[in-house]
């Protein structure tokens, strides 16, 4: 089966991190590039962070310097450093890449940020 899983979410204080996986499975993402999308509670989706097939990268202004997208072709596996999380960075985060010829998100894993 065709997937994008993520995981590495969680409960976190104001300044902590977390690291975000997204993996594939059933198929490679090594030639594609790989995006990272939050959700905050009555808010619209938003794009967080974006990486190309060769590593150029790209951030929203608001996570600039703080947020970090790496990937490990050998893995498979995209992941998103978050350092001096902020509560306003709570939402469900989700991965966005092309498998196999074919668009797919993953399911999300929920990120909340305590004051």
């Amino acid at each position: 089966q065709v997937q994008l899983v993520e995981s590495g979410g969680g409960l976190v204080q104001a300044g902590g991190s977390l690291r975000l996986s997204c993996a594939a499975s059933g198929s490679t993402f090594i030639n594609n590039a790989c995006n990272w999308y939050r959700q905050a509670p009555g808010k619209q989706r938003e794009l967080v962070a974006w990486i190309s097939s060769s590593g150029s990268t790209n951030y929203a202004d608001s996570v600039k310097g703080r947020f970090t997208i790496s990937r490990d072709n050998a893995k498979n596996t995209v992941y998103l450093q978050m350092n001096s999380l902020k509560p306003e960075d709570t939402g469900v985060y989700s991965c966005y890449a092309a498998l196999a010829g074919t668009l797919y998100w993953g399911r999300g894993t929920q990120v909340t940020v305590s004051s």
